[in-house]
């Protein structure tokens, strides 16, 4: 049976409307570099650092500072995977050596959490502030974002280490552009109920104090990267 003039119109109707809105969701997808269907590639942040890091004491890796703070942003909701880089006893000379083979890793930011040890040790401010500002500007050369998780001089080295010391962290964040945050162990340090028996390292519930101080900065550094992907998108839909 032969369709009616009615009918025939009715279906051209349809077959138009359903082609517009392929052609309409292909621009949506060529507009969003042809992946809006792929969920984004989880953000890799390297926990760059020593003790601190590497969860020193601690009877479980899942209480260090990388897998607590990854659970945290997680909870906020944000797809991260945040990668142990601590090495105990590490100083910013160490760092600095094994700063390349640390890079295989591919990771998208990096949060510099050194220092402390050049401290304890008494090593010259010169030269700690030389390996901070080799490591970043190290990092940056690849175009990845860098968090500085600054560090304090003990009391007992003297006003005139301390000043030089402590200055380090804020003086190279303002020159390279990095973000910071002054001090890792801020709301830790001057609490005995948060630190191990050493009164150095912190307990994981130490730890999880870190964690929440510092979140706000490293969400920043993840809207970073994001900026940086934006970026790097717009940049190959033009070539």
């Amino acid at each position: 049976m032969h369709r009616s003039i009615v009918q025939n119109v009715i279906w051209a109707f349809f077959v138009t409307i359903f082609v517009f809105l392929g052609l309409f969701h292909g621009l949506i997808a060529w507009g969003a570099g042809g992946v809006h269907l792929a969920e984004e590639a989880p953000i890799r942040i390297l926990a760059f650092g020593d003790s601190l890091t590497a969860g020193y004491g601690l009877d479980d890796p899942a209480k260090a500072f990388p897998a607590q703070l990854e659970a945290h942003l997680e909870g906020k909701g944000f797809a991260v995977e945040v990668l142990q880089g601590g090495v105990s006893g590490d100083t910013t000379t160490g760092g600095r050596s094994r700063l390349e083979w640390s890079l295989a890793e591919k990771p998208d930011a990096v949060i510099v959490a050194l220092g402390g040890n050049d401290a304890l040790r008494a090593v010259d401010p010169a030269i700690t502030a030389d390996n901070i500002n080799f490591i970043v500007r190290r990092l940056q050369k690849d175009e990845i974002p860098v968090l500085i998780a600054g560090m304090l001089a003990p009391p007992n080295l003297g006003r005139d280490y301390g000043v030089r010391f402590n200055a380090i962290f804020t003086d190279v964040a303002e020159k390279s552009g990095a973000i910071l945050y002054p001090f890792f162990l801020d709301g830790v340090v001057a609490d005995p109920s948060l630190n191990q028996d050493d009164r150095i390292h912190p307990t994981a519930e130490g730890v999880a104090v870190i964690v929440s101080r510092i979140s706000s900065s490293v969400e920043e550094l993840i809207m970073r990267v994001k900026e940086r992907r934006l970026n790097n998108q717009s940049k190959s839909h033009d070539e």
